[in-house]
């Protein structure tokens, strides 16, 4: 399996290069972006290891994912991946602060949603966002994700589990934020 390349009116989603380390370690030291992604900040040598193993994730063929770029300039990060927190494929997805705002979430969004059910030929595709990231549950309830389930974090914390299919779905829809 190998990771192609995508393209949205404004976006190109490629496979990671070297040279796109420096970016990679920016985003994901940013506390805007790092506090909605996974356990939050980390230490700059672990998100440092985690942009190299994304070449061994290319080497064996893991999942697909991607570094977002908008007129060649790096500006986030997207994977599509089977997980078992989901028991399906999850789309994970970033982006720099400095494009918030532009409409490019939901055109990120849509393009890994696409190649999911288009190239991939799942069924159902899965998010798991922080329930206080109201800014992209809104954004994917927009997009016809609907909330399946939560889980309770160690922390106190609640991450909502939402789910969009093909042909729809008799879960409740995501709450609007707003």
């Amino acid at each position: 399996m190998t990771t192609p390349a995508l393209h949205s009116a404004r976006l190109t989603l490629d496979p990671y290069v070297p040279g796109d380390e420096e970016d990679f370690v920016a985003l994901f030291q940013d506390e805007r972006v790092s506090r909605w992604m996974g356990d939050g900040p980390s230490p700059e040598a672990e998100d440092r290891a985690l942009f190299w193993r994304v070449f061994g994730v290319y080497d064996r063929g893991l999942f697909d994912v991607w570094a977002v770029r908008l007129g060649g300039r790096y500006v986030g990060h997207a994977e599509i991946k089977r997980t078992d927190e989901v028991r399906g494929h999850e789309i994970i997805y970033a982006l720099a602060p400095d494009v918030w705002g532009a409409g490019l979430g939901r055109e990120l969004a849509e393009t890994i949603i696409g190649y999911g059910f288009g190239t991939l030929r799942l069924g159902e595709v899965h998010a798991t966002v922080a329930e206080a990231n109201t800014a992209s549950v809104t954004l994917l309830g927009r997009l016809g994700f609907v909330h399946v389930r939560d889980i309770a974090e160690d922390d106190g914390t609640t991450t909502l589990v939402l789910t969009r299919t093909l042909a729809g779905t008799e879960a409740t829809p995501v709450p609007s934020a707003g």
